[in-house]
C-alpha cells in the first residue's frame, strides 16, 4: 500500500493538532500555582488529591461509552491500566510533597526535567521511538531554561536552595524532596507512555484516558481524596477555597487532560512531555501579572530559551 502526499499532509496536520493540544493542557496546568495562590490555608496535598481524583472520575464518566467500546481491549491490557493508574495516583502525590519539602521551584524543576528524560528512557526501553537531533537539542534549551528561571525564582525570594542546604536536617528534607520529585517526573512520564501504547494497539484515546484516570480517581477520592477532606476541612471552608477547588478539578485536572489525551494520538510521550515545558513558562508570567511576584533577569533568560525549545518542537516536518 502506497502513502500519498494527500497521507503525509494529513498525517502532518495531524501532528500539528496533537502538539497544540499538548501545549493547551500545559497552558491550563500552568494556571494551578496562580489559582492554588488564593486557597487559605489549604494543604496542597488536599487540594490535589481532590483535583486529581475528581478530575479522574470525571474523564471516566465522558469516556464511559468508549471505555465499553473497548472494554474486551481494556481487559486484555488491565496490567497496563493498573501500572498506569498507580502512576496516575502517585504522580500528584509526590509532586506536591515535592515542593513542599524542597521548595516550590526546586521541587517543580526537578519534577519537569526529569520527566521528558525519563520518558525518552522509558520509549527507547519499551518501545522502537527514534529521538531525534532537534529533540536533544530541545530537551537542553528546555531544561537550561526551567534551571535559571529556578534559580531566578530562589534569588528573588530569598532563596530556597539556601534553605533546603542549610544544617542536616533541612539538607535530608531538600534530598528527600528531589528524591520524590524524579519519582514524580518519571510516573508522569509512565503513564503518558502507557496510555500512548494503549492507544498504539487500538484502545481509543478516551478509553485510554479514562479508565487510568477513572481507577487513580476512585482510589484517590476512596482513600486519600476522603480522609483529607475529613484532616483538613478548609478546602471548602470559604467561597474562595471552594471555587479554587473546583477550578482545578475541572479545568486543569479534567480539561487539561482531555486535551493531553488528545495530544497523545499522534504526539509521542517523550515529544509530549517536552512540549509540557511550556507549563513553567506561563505559571511564572501568571506569578509576574496576577500574583506581583518579580523575575530575576536571569529568570527571562530562562524564559526565552525554554520559548525556543518550543519552536523547535512545534514547527512543521520537513517531508
Amino acid at each position: 500500500m502506497t502513502t500519498t502526499r494527500s497521507d503525509i499532509a494529513a498525517s502532518s496536520r495531524s501532528a500539528d493538532m496533537g502538539s497544540l493540544a499538548v501545549l493547551f493542557a500545559a497552558l491550563l496546568w500552568g494556571t494551578t500555582g496562580t489559582v492554588a495562590h488564593f486557597n487559605q490555608d489549604v494543604s496542597p496535598l488536599a487540594t490535589g488529591a481532590f483535583a486529581m481524583g475528581v478530575g479522574g472520575l470525571l474523564q471516566a464518566v465522558i469516556a464511559r461509552p468508549n471505555i465499553m467500546g473497548c472494554l474486551g481491549l481494556l481487559l486484555a491490557q488491565k496490567r497496563w491500566v493498573l501500572l498506569g493508574a498507580v502512576c496516575v495516583i502517585i504522580y500528584p502525590l509526590a509532586f506536591y510533597s515535592s515542593m513542599h519539602l524542597a521548595g516550590v521551584a526546586i521541587g517543580t524543576v526537578i519534577t519537569i526535567a526529569t520527566a521528558p528524560l525519563a520518558a525518552a528512557i522509558l520509549e527507547r526501553l519499551f518501545g522502537h521511538h527514534r529521538l531525534t537531533l532537534s529533540w536533544y537539542i530541545s530537551l537542553a534549551l528546555g531544561i537550561a531554561g526551567v534551571v535559571m528561571m529556578a534559580m531566578g525564582e530562589t534569588a528573588t525570594h530569598g532563596g530556597d536552595i539556601a534553605a533546603v542546604s542549610a544544617g542536616g536536617d533541612r539538607m535530608a528534607t531538600g534530598l528527600t524532596g528531589i528524591v520524590l520529585g524524579i519519582i514524580a517526573g518519571t510516573t508522569y512520564a509512565a503513564y503518558s507512555l502507557i496510555a500512548r501504547r494503549m492507544m498504539d494497539h487500538g484502545t481509543h484515546a478516551r478509553a485510554a484516558m479514562g479508565s487510568l484516570f477513572g481507577v487513580a480517581g476512585i482510589a484517590l477520592i476512596a482513600g486519600l481524596g476522603l480522609s483529607m477532606l475529613v484532616a483538613d476541612p478548609r478546602l471548602f471552608a470559604t467561597p474562595g477555597n471552594t471555587s479554587v477547588a473546583l477550578y482545578m478539578a475541572l479545568v486543569p485536572m479534567f480539561l487539561g487532560y482531555i486535551a493531553f489525551g488528545y495530544g497523545l494520538k499522534t504526539v509521542a510521550a517523550s515529544k509530549a512531555t517536552l512540549l509540557t515545558l511550556f507549563e513553567p513558562l506561563v505559571a511564572a508570567l501568571l506569578a509576574v501579572t496576577i500574583v506581583g511576584e518579580h523575575i530575576a533577569p536571569l529568570g527571562w533568560l530562562g524564559m526565552a530559551l525554554i520559548a525556543v525549545c518550543l519552536l523547535i518542537q512545534v514547527k512543521p516536518a520537513t517531508a
